[in-house]
């Protein structure tokens, strides 16, 4: 049977969500081995989004196979709920087809970045929030958002420079929220490159604090370099929202 699940964790003390082979602190390494265990066999989770060292998730998807008849799906998300960690959290489980896969078949991804305005001090979001402390020109931050809308090459936008496959990829929206004492970035697009959306975070902050031109973003765009767009913003600021199937 395949098994679909929600899954939200704070990303602080982990290496990211994908197994490494030099560290069992990954979030698919923490479920696996409950899943693991519970089944009395070796199984393999599917994540939606390799999220990187440090960047939380409200809504991760994942997709596991077990024996048929093998244990009720409440028990599946009770058993890891008691068993995982207290910063992993399983909202659902539930039956899905058997040819179903988290990423393969994601149609958007929702992914949020949130910055911090205000020179005063937020004591408990701050493991999920960059503590800029400056007011930023939202005005010329949308505009240059403008630019990345669409589908284009992003491969300024990419840390991985030995990446072979395609750097196209389709962004739907980008929404600017401005909240008391902070500034909010969604990002809703097909799929996201590696660093992609701190990469587009970092440089959309740039604008913002005028080190940058709106009209830089189509430049950045074209000329295909790393160099030539912004900083990656820290991760603890991002967060996978949804994944839309």
């Amino acid at each position: 049977m395949n098994y679909k699940m929600i899954v939200q964790y704070d990303g602080t003390r982990y290496d990211g969500w994908q197994k490494q082979g030099n560290t069992d602190n990954t979030i698919q390494g923490k479920l696996e081995a409950i899943l693991s265990k519970m089944a009395g066999m070796p199984i393999e989770v599917q994540g939606a989004g390799r999220t990187d060292a440090g960047v939380h998730a409200l809504g991760q998807t994942a997709n596991f196979h077990l024996p048929k008849g093998c244990v009720l799906t409440e028990d599946i998300r009770d058993y890891l709920n008691k068993y995982l960690p207290e910063d992993i959290g399983i909202l659902e489980v539930t039956e899905t087809a058997e040819r179903f896969h988290s990423r393969l078949n994601a149609k958007e991804k929702v992914y949020r970045y949130r910055i911090s305005t205000s020179t005063l001090k937020n004591v408990f979001e701050r493991k999920y929030i960059y503590p800029l402390d400056e007011h930023l020109n939202v005005k010329a931050m949308r505009e240059a958002a403008e630019a990345l809308i669409g589908t284009h090459d992003f491969k300024s936008f990419c840390s991985n420079k030995r990446m072979k496959k395609s750097s196209v990829r389709k962004l739907i929206k980008i929404e600017i929220t401005e909240l008391e004492g902070e500034l909010q970035i969604n990002f809703t697009g097909e799929g996201f490159l590696y660093n992609m959306v701190r990469i587009m975070s970092g440089t959309l902050i740039e604008v913002g604090q005028g080190k940058r031109s709106p009209k830089e973003m189509t430049e950045i765009l074209e000329g295909k370099d790393r160099s030539l767009a912004g900083i990656t913003a820290p991760a603890r600021g991002l967060c996978l929202v949804k994944v839309s199937y």
